[in-house]
């Protein structure tokens, strides 16, 4: 089968591969829609961050080159011989987290965890075998292309629901890429007043307000934070930092009210320099999200299935599999007008 992948640093191959055996608990689906994920383009410029490049992953046991992508969904072409909750021709969406299962699901992720599609083949690819538990049904009236944007939006979900957002509250989304944007949505929904976006990017400011942003900051023309305190005098309550570099870390914690919340949502490629004194001074609680919960995934589908959650708009182009790279995963790098592409695969809806 026809498959893109990951080799190393800005080496991703489409090729022919094998299919794997179906397991007994697999769901063998047929990728109808597969996003590109921030995750992966971190993987693509700056890897090996998460794919298991020398050693065998512990969760997996697999070790780099496989198929890569996380964010999909797609039509069930089999099943394994212990497989209860589906069948040929149920429309799925994949939760790519896999973990050990010994903690409560809350802290399950924090014990050790992988991903399909960074740490085992994923979904860039004609088919991909699931274990039965990562796969979630996909309800009308929601396409497979919205069950491609599931994954992504159970991030920010996950992240509105750590920092504790209430009715009312007023919040700061330090980055406006694709999990910032879905951020904006997630606490939209939760019922966030001020939505404040900042980033360096017009065109991403300008997609931000599309999204539901109350007030966009370019922070490269003003003080960021000085811009906040002038919307909001005491700080905001909750602050996302979805940038992952030193400079928004800081105005992050900075934006937030005494007391308040920053959530880090993004994943910081390398390390950086941080006075802890900054927290001593200002009493702001600092917490951070990765993935989602189980729980967490199915609400998203729900949400988005009533409608209270729409990405759709998130969307800014569909190319096919053999253009991943060029159209992919270097426009991602170079064009900051894109935020989600999704690859089609079979391109079924």
């Amino acid at each position: 089968m026809k498959a893109a992948v990951w080799y190393g640093r800005k080496d991703i191959r489409v090729e022919e591969r094998e299919e794997r055996p179906l397991r007994d608990h697999d769901v063998k689906v047929r990728v109808a829609w597969a996003g590109i994920c921030g995750s992966d383009l971190h993987e693509y410029e700056e890897g090996p961050v998460f794919v298991p490049a020398e050693n065998p992953d512990p969760l997996t046991g697999d070790t780099a080159p496989f198929a890569f992508g996380h964010e999909f969904a797609g039509i069930v072409e089999e099943v394994g011989s212990h497989v209860t909750r589906f069948k040929k021709g149920d429309r799925v969406a994949i939760n790519p987290t896999l973990t050990f299962g010994n903690k409560p699901e809350d802290v399950d992720p924090y014990d050790g965890f992988s991903f399909i599609g960074l740490n085992t083949d994923g979904g860039f690819a004609k088919f991909a075998n699931i274990p039965e538990a990562n796969v979630y049904a996909l309800p009308e009236p929601l396409t497979l292309q919205d069950g491609a944007l599931v994954e992504p939006t159970a991030v920010a979900v996950q992240a509105v629901k750590e920092g504790g957002l209430l009715f009312g509250d007023s919040v700061a989304i330090f980055g406006a890429g694709p999990i910032g944007l879905l951020t904006i949505i997630a606490a939209k929904a939760a019922g966030a007043t001020n939505i404040i976006a900042l980033d360096l990017s017009e065109t991403r400011l300008q997609k931000a307000k599309e999204m539901g942003a109350t007030h966009v900051i370019n922070s490269g023309e003003t003080n960021p934070v000085k811009a906040i305190f002038d919307i909001v005098p005491d700080g905001v309550d909750v602050s996302f930092e979805v940038a992952g570099v030193a400079p928004t870390f800081e105005q992050s914690i900075a934006a937030t009210k005494p007391r308040g919340t920053m959530v880090i949502v993004s994943i910081f490629a390398r390390p950086i320099e941080w006075n802890p004194f900054q927290l001593t001074t200002k009493g702001v609680n600092i917490t951070s999200s990765i993935a989602y919960t189980p729980t967490s995934f199915q609400q998203t589908i729900d949400l988005m299935a009533t409608g209270q959650l729409k990405p759709q708009d998130i969307i800014t182009d569909h190319i096919q599999l053999d253009n991943i790279v060029d159209k992919g995963f270097e426009t991602l790098s170079n064009d900051k007008t894109q935020a989600k592409i999704l690859v089609e695969l079979s391109g079924e809806n």
